[in-house]
């Protein structure tokens, strides 16, 4: 019994993440996921766009140059 719970211990972090992941399938959630995420990514996106606006037009630019 004492291995088993030090094996829990050492490892809890990997079973919460399978337990979630068991949730999110059990209940459908999982059709959302990526809709979610890729707003998020849009979000994060604009963000870095936004901050770094003169690197980001010297990279396209440089992009369209080579093609």
């Amino acid at each position: 019994m004492e291995k088993f719970l030090q094996f829990i211990v050492d490892n809890k972090y990997p079973i919460i993440g399978a337990i979630i992941a068991i949730l999110i399938i059990v209940t459908g959630i999982y059709h959302l996921i990526i809709p979610i995420a890729v707003i998020v990514a849009c979000i994060y996106g604009g963000f870095y766009f936004q901050k770094n606006k003169d690197s980001v037009k010297e990279k396209i630019k440089n992009l369209i140059d080579k093609l």
